[in-house]
């Protein structure tokens, strides 16, 4: 499904990482694998890097520098000459912007959360450009948590999200005359190693099993991963602009069935995605 294929993925941190799920299933299906890690995250990203069926290299990648995602293109260029597919898995947003104080979050903060988990989307698309018209067909995937409603304690992080959405439909708008796809995967909570430091998670995950019609378990990142890679493949050659729920039904759904345990808790956020270089795993906002 991938075989050839050339793809960019952001945002490993360790082999519990949706991104690191997309890299190791994206090189089972055929492709050409490279990943990116900034600052302190860089060591955890090359030693899951080892961790790959084929070991990868990682390149130094901030989102929020323009001069870096030109650097990385140009890597990219002496490498590759074309890009494939790009895997966007970076959020982050400060601690003053998520657990509940959401009418006390200073700007600074809430815009420090757009940059890095939504513009840099429109960012990274933009730089890398000239390599993704190089492979018409080139597919653009970034994840995403439900932005359609308010959550508990995710606060300026499901701004950020709902943000993330619309970016994604103007990049599907502008980029589809040059034959570049660009799609969001809205996932179910994930144990993943950030969701650890987000108070509520073990709530969220008993609510989503009570609700979700398909069983959903939080240490399995394998699904998300595969409707990733379908996305960046010549299989979704016709779809753009789209975001596809993979969360055993839950966004479907009202409340919690009958059959389940009770009553939804108080419950916190959604687990959370790679870092950004601006601050530790504890302090992030949304997956992977």
């Amino acid at each position: 499904m991938l075989d050839g294929r050339r793809i960019l993925i952001t945002g490993v941190l360790d082999r519990h990482s949706i991104a690191f799920a997309t890299a190791a299933r994206a090189q089972e299906l055929g492709a050409q694998v490279l990943l990116t890690g900034f600052g302190r995250t860089r060591r955890m990203t090359e030693r899951a890097a080892g961790q790959l069926p084929e070991r990868v290299d990682v390149l130094e990648l901030d989102v929020n520098s323009v001069a870096n995602i030109e650097q990385v293109r140009v890597e990219l260029q002496g490498r590759w000459g074309a890009l494939d597919g790009l895997l966007h898995a970076v959020a982050y947003a400060p601690a003053d912007a998520l657990g509940g104080g959401f009418l006390d979050t200073p700007v600074e903060s809430a815009v420090t959360a757009y940059q890095t988990s939504a513009f840099s989307l429109k960012a990274l698309v933009a730089g890398l450009l000239p390599l993704l018209e190089a492979a018409p067909g080139a597919g653009v995937v970034g994840l995403d948590f439900d932005a359609r409603m308010a959550w508990p304690s995710y606060d300026w992080m499901g701004v950020a999200k709902a943000a993330l959405e619309a970016v994604s439909r103007y990049l599907a708008r502008e980029l589809g005359p040059r034959a570049v796809r660009v799609n969001l995967v809205s996932a179910g909570p994930l144990a993943t190693l950030a969701a650890g430091g987000i108070p509520g998670f073990s709530q969220l995950a008993e609510v989503w099993s009570q609700t979700a019609p398909l069983a959903w378990d939080v240490e399995d990142p394998g699904p998300v991963a595969d409707a990733a890679c379908f996305l960046l493949s010549p299989l979704a050659r016709a779809i753009t602009g789209e975001i596809v729920h993979v969360d055993g039904g839950y966004h479907a759904m009202g409340c919690p069935s009958p059959s389940g345990n009770g009553a939804p808790a108080a419950i916190g956020a959604a687990p959370a995605e790679a870092p950004s270089p601006k601050g530790p795993p504890a302090a992030i906002g949304v997956r992977r």
